[in-house]
């Protein structure tokens, strides 16, 4: 069954109605909504990179949804060098925009731009990625403790419910990384505690680069310690685990990831990762030009949680997410358009493909 159809997931059972001019006092969107009219709007988007498939076709997708919606869209790309996002950031306030969207490479270092965006009365929001610290004024992003449960349920369960695992952490500055982790470790402390699975190495991969993945890989085969789950939190790093695993003829290992990107996809169907994370795009993507659109125009955004960001309760609304694997691979990211069934299947020869399924975009 796809997905496409995906609703937020109703975090809290009393939704918060925020408008970033008018609850917060910061002027902005509300006191320019009557140029709106005439004057159009202006958002800008800071992405900490556009290394990845994924954060390009984010910034595509925002910025076709902005366009029909009327707006304009300036883009900046930190190539994840916080230093240069700062002054970026700083270029798009003085550039006047009506709203500022950031993908933060350290959310803690983006809560200056968050204050400086503020003092021009400019809302903000963290676009997948939480600005820690800083009163900020909307998070949108996928419920991502619930990305860390899924990987480590569909491992444990693979595993029989008992065996020893390596796992690769996320970037240590990015705060998905740690609620990554935290989801995962609802699901392992007990296994751990009751002695069911053990953990031979864990580390985090800096900059989720799959170098560093493959590092920490390589760290834990050289501990001569046999393991049969490999718990990656997220695609790429999955690939540079997985390249110490080939380089050392180690078959056989349960592998997760994150992303659904399509080198992970054709892995899946390979055979050498195991699993990855479907995050329908589109509906972030989407959803966060909307309601970047609202903010500049000082209307009222429906948040369907709150992520505290160790200063303040951050009306936020959170999207799905789904485990996929060999088995429904066809009814997810293909029946959704995410990702194409020839590329998918491009190692397969076409009498051995599945039926390739009606592909329905968003």
């Amino acid at each position: 069954m796809s997905v496409r159809n995906i609703l937020l997931v109703i975090s809290l059972i009393l939704s918060v109605v925020i408008g970033a001019a008018i609850a917060r006092g910061k002027g902005g969107g509300a006191e320019q909504s009557a140029d709106h009219g005439t004057k159009k709007i202006k958002i800008g988007l800071s992405l900490d990179t556009l290394k990845e498939a994924r954060w390009q076709g984010d910034r595509d997708r925002f910025v076709a949804k902005a366009k029909s919606l009327g707006a304009e869209v300036l883009v900046q790309s930190a190539s994840g060098n916080d230093a240069d996002q700062m002054t970026q950031c700083q270029s798009l306030i003085a550039n006047r925009v009506d709203v500022l969207v950031i993908v933060p490479h350290d959310g803690r270092l983006m809560a200056k731009a968050v204050e400086e965006a503020h003092k021009e009365g400019i809302p903000v929001i963290a676009y997948d990625r939480l600005i820690t610290g800083v009163d900020l004024d909307l998070y949108v992003t996928f419920d991502n403790v619930e990305v860390g449960r899924q990987q480590a349920r569909f491992l444990v369960e693979k595993m029989g419910g008992k065996g020893t695992i390596v796992r690769v952490l996320g970037a240590p500055t990015d705060n998905n990384a740690k609620l990554f982790k935290q989801g995962q470790d609802e699901i392992l402390d007990p296994l751990i505690k009751s002695g069911a699975i053990t953990i031979a190495h864990e580390d985090w991969a800096e900059d989720w680069s799959p170098i560093n993945a493959k590092k920490i890989v390589t760290a834990a085969i050289t501990k001569g310690v046999a393991f049969q789950g490999l718990l990656a939190s997220a695609d790429g790093v999955a690939g540079g685990a997985i390249q110490a695993l080939t380089e050392e003829k180690l078959t056989g290992i349960i592998v997760t990831g994150q992303d659904a990107e399509l080198a992970a996809c054709q892995k899946i169907v390979d055979g050498s990762q195991t699993m990855t994370i479907y995050k329908p795009l589109h509906l972030l993507a989407n959803g966060a030009a909307e309601m970047a659109v609202k903010l500049a125009q000082g209307r009222p955004v429906v948040a369907t949680a709150t992520v505290n960001n160790g200063t303040v309760d951050v009306p936020s609304v959170l999207y799905r997410v789904l485990t996929v694997h060999k088995d429904n691979l066809c009814e997810t990211v293909i029946a959704d358009g995410f990702q194409p069934f020839e590329e998918v299947y491009r190692s397969v020869p076409e009498s051995q493909r599945p039926l390739k399924p009606t592909v329905v975009k968003p």
